[in-house]
């Protein structure tokens, strides 16, 4: 033990320059710690993703590692630490609007404890979603995230599994498991308020079916913040589809049946792109005459509006790098059950702006 003790003392007075000009074979967990200037087990912390380090500290491991080319021989780790690194994740969204985003998000968690990634599409079929979860348990996996397309709770995915799993984006029924939602209600308020900040009064809602979750709670929350100010929406909240086709069918309604109204919050950005087509045909200027609002700050949406959509983001980059922590936290024995919701922010565009 003290020539393992003199030996890291010896390293510890080298400059960072001696440390990379005498490393002539593949670098080591006690070469990074070196240079970055820690303990050997201080950097196999950070580098593994464990620990209550300090930031400052994670970032100078892991900096010295990128600059020595040391690569963790995942093998020895996992024979280590009886861990293999990897994470399952799986999903329901197949055309991934909001799981990639998520995965980017638990990637950047996860990868600097050199943690992978598996991702399986189940599809919205329960057999399927069996199936990937029992070979995902059958590699071994260190920990499961569950998402999907919807922000609406579900069962969970199994019972007394061996490993941790945290929900992204969805949520389970059962409070003793660990979910990170986005806070819809903030998102809405954030969108009613911003259009009563610009002086507008007369506002409608368009939004998805009654039946979806995250309608229903944009359209109560709506409400419930125009009657906070003694307001209410110029007609009934309109539930249709997610669609632009939606979009303007309502947006014609409107300006059939609703006199004056000058803002629209629309429940998401596809039906407030065909609010924008509609009401662009008919002459109203936005925003001069029309103030309006989308959800989701969907790129593709958003950039493709004319003009140009403010819109309400739920940071679901956030969210899968939230799960992640969580998750593992979870696998280092300190799980955080319950429901953890994360605000949203408002986008500002054209489409609201006045000037």
């Amino acid at each position: 033990m003290s020539t393992v003790l003199v030996r890291f003392s010896e390293a510890r007075t080298r400059t960072p320059e001696e440390t990379l000009r005498k490393i002539e074979r593949p670098p080591t967990i006690t070469d990074v710690a070196a240079l970055a200037g820690v303990s050997a087990g201080t950097a196999s912390k950070a580098l593994n993703g464990r620990g209550a380090l300090r930031p400052e500290t994670r970032q100078r491991v892991h900096q010295a590692a990128e600059q020595l080319g040391f690569t963790g021989n995942a093998a020895a780790r996992a024979l280590g630490t009886g861990r293999t690194y990897t994470v399952g994740m799986i999903t329901t969204d197949s055309i991934g609007r909001f799981s990639i985003p998520l995965m980017m998000g638990a990637e950047d968690a996860l990868g600097a404890g050199r943690v992978s990634v598996f991702l399986c599409d189940a599809r919205d079929d329960p057999i399927r979603e069996q199936y990937y979860l029992r070979t995902l348990l059958s590699r071994n996996v260190d920990g499961l995230i569950v998402t999907g397309r919807r922000t609406q709770a579900r069962p969970p995915i199994a019972t007394s599994l061996p490993v941790p799993v945290v929900y992204a984006f969805i949520s389970s029924d059962d409070p003793a498991d660990c979910s990170v939602v986005p806070d819809e209600a903030d998102g809405a308020e954030r969108a009613i308020r911003h259009l009563l900040s610009l002086g507008r009064r007369r506002i409608a809602h368009v939004t998805g079916p009654e039946h979806h979750h995250s309608a229903r709670v944009r359209a109560g929350t709506t409400e419930d913040t125009l009657a906070g100010e003694g307001l209410a929406l110029v007609v009934p909240t309109m539930f249709g589809e997610w669609s632009e086709a939606w979009g303007r069918q309502a947006a014609g309604i409107l300006l059939s049946t609703a006199t004056g109204f000058d803002a629209v919050f629309c429940g998401s950005d596809q039906i407030a792109r065909g609010v924008a087509e509609t009401l662009r045909a008919a002459g109203r200027h936005i925003p001069q005459d029309v103030a309006l609002v989308g959800f989701d700050n969907w790129d593709v949406m958003v950039d493709g509006c004319q003009p140009p959509l403010t819109s309400i983001d739920m940071d679901l980059e956030g969210i899968g790098r939230t799960a992640a922590e969580m998750l593992l936290d979870a696998i280092n024995g300190s799980p955080v059950p319950g429901r953890h919701r994360r605000p949203c922010r408002l986008v500002p565009r054209t489409s609201t702006a006045v000037g």
